[in-house]
């Protein structure tokens, strides 16, 4: 397999950088064996989002939603984080700050090390009641995989997932620490998103207009390859391992001259 050159820009830039910012999309988690929505087997193939992923669905058939998220747990609990989350968390260690921003739920990236993670969509760890909104103690486990959906100690309604549903607004103070982040880095990696689902899609041409070297990475080209300083198609489990290798040896000056990028 062919070492990715990545361009001497960019290896220089994260030497300098004071701010890294960083967002994650499907792709990465789907490297982990988690699978996603939009490609041709995604699970939005065998339901409607709204019967699944909506309060109004939630309320209309709970059991059936419930279900559903449960399997989920089970495919999360079953995988485990992949070189690229395990590398995301190496990098954090390297820079003075670095600001992680997903749009996953499924909280690999907490499993390999990183410590600031803003999560844009929620996550499918913790859950809340319906009702009263207080958090629930419930803890996903194979022994309670089949169990009925649990009911809050205090009010006795429903506990669902702490999941962004459709038509729910994005956690306000988690939001606007990502466009602080992306406004203020000095390089920001944009990795396994389809840079389709908004606002997180708006981050990176944030990062960009605001003076940052924007990288994407990810096997195919997206909406957002022609505004990126630099575009490496790859998996993330293969070349953030490999861009954390370049950065080290360059910073422990070790690392030869490279230029180019990826193709």
């Amino acid at each position: 397999m062919n070492t990715i050159l990545f361009p001497d820009e960019l290896i220089r830039a994260l030497a300098a950088a004071q701010h890294v910012a960083v967002l994650t999309g499907a792709g990465i988690s789907a490297e982990s064996g988690v699978p996603t929505f939009r490609d041709k087997n995604g699970l939005w193939q065998k339901f409607k989002p709204e019967e699944l992923a909506s309060m109004d669905g939630f309320l209309r058939n709970p059991e059936l939603v419930w279900e559903w998220y449960q399997s989920r747990r089970h495919v999360i609990h079953s995988v485990e984080p992949n070189p690229g989350h395990h590398a995301l968390a190496e990098l954090e260690g390297m820079v003075p700050t670095f600001s992680l921003i997903t749009q996953n739920i499924d909280r690999l990236h907490q499993r390999a090390g990183s410590l600031t993670v803003h999560e844009l969509h929620g996550n499918i760890i913790d859950n809340y009641c319906v009702r009263c909104k207080t958090p629930s103690a419930y803890e996903y486990s194979e022994d309670t995989a089949r169990t009925e959906i649990p009911r809050c100690d205090y009010c006795g309604g429903l506990i669902r997932p702490a999941v962004v549903w459709f038509g729910e607004m994005l956690p306000t103070e988690t939001l606007l620490a990502a466009e602080e982040a992306a406004s203020v880095c000095e390089v920001f990696l944009s990795i396994g998103t389809s840079a389709e689902v908004y606002p997180a899609a708006q981050l990176p041409l944030f990062a960009k207009e605001s003076g940052a070297y924007v990288v994407e990475i990810n096997p195919h080209e997206t909406p957002l390859t022609p505004y990126v300083d630099a575009a490496v198609h790859a998996p993330s489990g293969t070349a953030l391992p490999e861009l954390v290798r370049q950065l080290r040896a360059y910073t422990e000056g070790t690392l030869g001259h490279l230029s180019g990028s990826q193709q």
